[in-house]
């Protein structure tokens, strides 16, 4: 069985829409895109080196897709990005030229949860705001990498939202950088503990 992954970047309160760069995705008026890069250091980029040295399948919203499409064929430091079947979640989408990929619409949910059962590669998702709530109202996710940083923007696409349902997590990796982030891994334990006393 696969393992659903979500790596985000994301801010103190939840926000994870336009990390890397100003005009990255300005949906909803957001104005604070590319604030990943003052946060910046050896410690951040050692860890996500490795996280995207490991194998790995993609699962990513149209969004993410059509942001990813034209910049990673292009380039070559990522190289596991273009051979890792890209599995996009979209409703409008008929075909797609970033190879090798596989269109899911319809009952996404269903589908992701078909393709977690099957053999082959744990399914990475990064940025897909959207994608991520079904995937959390669905209870799909097995973990989430998240590299918190220390800024706040009271608006944007947030991580967790009404739809998330309720689920406890272990922390199986934590580490600080020198500019304040956090990088923790959670991986899913099952549901909320609850005190058996007052």
């Amino acid at each position: 069985m696969r393992k659903l992954i979500v790596i985000e970047f994301i801010t103190l309160d939840g926000v994870i829409q336009g990390p890397g760069g100003p005009n990255e995705d300005t949906s909803g008026g957001f104005a604070h895109g590319g604030w990943i890069g003052p946060y910046s250091d050896e410690a951040q980029s050692a860890v996500i080196r490795a996280q995207m040295g490991l194998p790995f399948d993609l699962l990513i919203g149209r969004t993410t897709y059509d942001i990813w499409a034209p910049y990673w064929p292009n380039h070559s430091f990522w190289p596991g990005v273009n051979r890792a079947t890209k599995y996009i979640a979209s409703n409008t989408m008929t075909q797609a030229h970033w190879q090798p990929n596989v269109i899911l619409s319809g009952d996404v949910a269903a589908k992701v949860a078909a393709i977690k059962q099957t053999a082959g590669h744990d399914l990475h998702v990064y940025g897909s705001a959207t994608l991520v709530q079904t995937l959390l109202a669905a209870d799909l996710i097995d973990a989430f990498w998240l590299k918190i940083h220390p800024i706040t923007f009271g608006t944007g696409k947030r991580l967790f939202t009404n739809g998330t349902i309720p689920a406890a997590f272990s922390l199986t990796r934590c580490e600080a950088t020198s500019t304040g982030v956090i990088m923790a891994d959670y991986t899913r334990t099952g549901a909320p503990p609850r005190s058996s006393s007052l």
